[in-house]
């Protein structure tokens, strides 16, 4: 009988480390993917939101501060569910094109013995826009 009461705690045990892993696997996915969504979607925004008019006069790139969070949260929001996420921007730039944008992800609440846990994860990125002109 002491056996299976061996068998029984190392089957809980398997459990028990099967569902920590899934908990873990599934935050650090999550961050990877918001790491990626969030310096896509900023590159494509940015060059969405040059000015033209202003290129085309001086010569200098220049982006419509306006326009680059429009098309960044309308980008944003159809590749991902905006109720668990909140995005700030910081220190947008017309001229040179220079965007900081932060990400939070609000994620579950996990109850643990005294209390409960979250884990909200953070992603920043700092974009520049460039113009290379060697040719």
């Amino acid at each position: 009988m002491k056996e299976a009461y061996w068998g029984y705690w190392l089957i809980a045990l398997g459990v028990f480390i099967i569902v920590v892993m899934m908990l873990i696997s599934n935050v650090s996915a999550t961050n990877t993917q918001d790491y990626y969504i969030l310096k896509e979607i900023s590159e494509a925004a940015m060059v969405d939101a040059v000015d033209y008019g202003y290129y085309r006069e001086s010569g200098e790139l220049r982006i419509n501060r306006e326009k680059f969070v429009e098309n960044f949260l309308r980008r944003f929001a159809e590749n991902v569910s905006l109720s668990t996420y909140q995005v700030d921007f910081y220190g947008i730039y017309e001229s040179p094109p220079k965007a900081s944008v932060q990400v939070t992800t609000k994620s579950n609440t996990y109850q643990l013995q005294s209390g409960s846990e979250t884990f909200d994860i953070v992603n920043r990125v700092d974009a520049m826009l460039e113009l290379d002109n060697t040719k």
